[in-house]
């Protein structure tokens, strides 16, 4: 089993592909905060990235992109001293072709944004920080430059279909994106868990058989290392002991089961490791304040 497919499954990720960004000359473009993750990536000629929370401004080149993932205002720019237009009227006026600031078209971007819950967005951004840079200099951005190049070209042909296609290859550049922070960057909280050589074992076992009646010590054993070595290493990676972590995962299991399914609470207390429907809603209503009944009917 991998986690990370589990997390993204569970996540309710819509992606969303704004129109292009054609700027030239001296320009800049202010934009506020977005709800969600927001992404850009440069297509031709490079510009500045100033997010508020960062008084040091990012150069990206051409074939650059980046990944926004607090919801903090940020400015595209030529040049640091150019004063910012708001981005809403210009991406309004942008009916039918890409947005347009400045005096030139020697600078090309293309945009979006995923949308997640807020329990989603805990569950994954946590461990993120607030700007993940992927310069086009690095190999393994080819993939990610692909999937941008596609992006921009189903949006530009306005094929049948094509911003539905747009919207699932943003996806995966979010997928390769987060491979190369794993790879690359410094991963925090379970993220920083998929690579540590104990806890990305026990992970897996725990996200492969949820249900189990898992305890410290076997837990420890399907990582082969003693138990007090895996309770020590999973707190200093994930910030968690392994049970609390488990508890957690179980509880976004049920939270899913119950939006997506007509299950009742006991069938689906057995599914994810609890023996009876009280014991799952103690759980389920410490974790999230609410009981499982109430968190059905407030998200139906």
């Amino acid at each position: 089993m991998d986690p990370l497919d589990d997390v993204l499954a569970l996540l309710d990720t819509t992606s969303h592909v704004s129109a292009a960004l054609s700027a030239g000359g001296r320009w800049a473009v202010r934009f506020d905060p977005p709800t969600g993750v927001k992404f850009n990536a440069v297509r031709r000629g490079r510009c500045l990235l100033r997010v508020d929370t960062s008084p040091e401004p990012v150069p990206l080149d051409e074939g650059d992109c980046f990944l926004l993932t607090r919801p903090v205002g940020y400015t595209l720019a030529s040049d640091p001293d150019v004063s910012a237009e708001p981005a809403g009227p210009i991406f309004r006026a942008a009916a039918d072709g890409p947005a347009r600031a400045g005096s030139g078209d020697e600078v090309l971007l293309v945009g979006g944004a995923f949308s997640f819950t807020d329990r989603s967005r805990g569950l994954l951004l946590d461990g993120l920080p607030p700007v993940i840079h992927v310069p086009a200099t690095t190999p393994e951005a080819e993939t990610v430059r692909w999937a941008v190049g596609e992006i921009d070209a189903e949006l530009r042909q306005g094929r049948p279909g094509g911003r539905l296609v747009a919207e699932h290859l943003a996806l995966v550049m979010l997928i390769r994106i987060l491979r190369l922070h794993l790879d690359h960057g410094t991963p925090a909280g379970w993220l920083a868990g998929l690579t540590d050589p104990v806890v990305a074992p026990a992970l897996r076992a725990m996200h492969a058989h949820p249900e189990r009646p898992w305890t410290v010590a076997a837990v420890a054993r399907s990582a082969t290392v003693s138990r007090s070595t895996l309770a020590a290493r999973f707190k200093q990676v994930v910030g968690c002991g392994p049970l609390e972590y488990l508890t957690g995962w179980r509880i976004e299991l049920a939270a899913d089961r119950l939006r997506r399914s007509e299950d009742t609470v006991a069938t689906i207390a057995r599914a994810v490791g609890y023996g009876s429907e009280s014991a799952l809603s103690v759980a389920f209503k410490r974790v999230t304040g609410l009981s499982p009944r109430a968190y059905r009917n407030r998200t139906a």
